[in-house]
């Protein structure tokens, strides 16, 4: 077994009474996210949580939640703009919530593709009912197919298979969803912090020795050199970048 302990429960309650329905909540004001999260374990709902836009994009990535709640009020990436990105790669449910209640805000909201819009301060009960036809729309709801190229690897997150030259890798679990994450930040660092939480859970964020012997070991099933990395590179300090692309160099 793995260093850390496997914990869903970074992202979900053991209860599953609603057909396994994720929701994800990205708010940053924990009263509200206390509530939300409360109120929807108690109908049966999985849930994950974070204050930041940017680990929002890559959990509704790697997660896959069915229904995003989203504050467009976030201390790093406006809302409405993790909608617009997050409308290129799937059509998740998203209810967006705001504090200001103006209309031309929620024109803006809705036409970059969020399903609804709520005021705070949240009514729960109004919430539970909106999020319930939102999900109505999405029963059918599909994973959209994305493959990821970085040098001569390639990552299927339909299918969880990794092949490096065309010759499948095999993977544990947890290697893959740690690359799927990296990948799915689209070039972007996902710092230590960020990486050990959504794969292990919070329980396990103090862990950045393991995470060094984890990546390691990745690097030597997808690098050509793992002591002179060219796909999977440190950020010193931060945390760790995937370099996608098309091959890094030639045969």
């Amino acid at each position: 077994m793995d260093a850390f302990t496997s914990n869903n429960a970074a992202y979900a309650t053991a209860n599953t009474r609603a057909d396994g329905k994720r929701v994800l909540i990205v708010d940053a004001e924990q009263a509200s996210v206390k509530l939300l999260r409360e109120a929807l374990i108690a109908e049966g709902y999985e849930t994950a949580q974070t204050s930041s836009g940017g680990e929002a994009i890559v959990l509704a990535i790697s997660w896959q939640p069915t229904l995003i709640v989203l504050d467009i009020n976030l201390p790093d990436i406006d809302g409405r703009e993790v909608i617009r990105v997050l409308r290129k790669h799937s059509p998740v449910a998203i209810i967006a919530l705001s504090a200001r209640d103006h209309e031309s805000e929620k024109i803006a909201t809705l036409d970059l593709g969020a399903n609804d819009f709520i005021c705070k301060p949240i009514r729960i009960g109004e919430l539970l009912a909106r999020a319930r036809a939102a999900l109505r729309t999405r029963i059918n709801f599909e994973p959209v197919t994305l493959v990821y190229q970085a040098g001569h690897l390639t990552i299927d997150a339909a299918t969880r298979t990794v092949t490096l030259r065309g010759q499948t890798l095999r993977f544990t679990s947890k290697e893959f969803e740690v690359l799927h994450i990296l990948a799915s930040a689209n070039g972007r660092v996902v710092t230590q912090r960020q990486l050990i939480e959504l794969v292990w859970g919070p329980a396990s964020a103090d862990s950045v020795q393991y995470l060094r012997v984890f990546i390691g070991r990745l690097r030597r099933k997808i690098e050509d050199n793992p002591d002179d990395p060219r796909l999977l590179v440190t950020e010193r300090g931060v945390g760790y970048r995937l370099i996608l692309g098309g091959p890094v160099h030639s045969e």
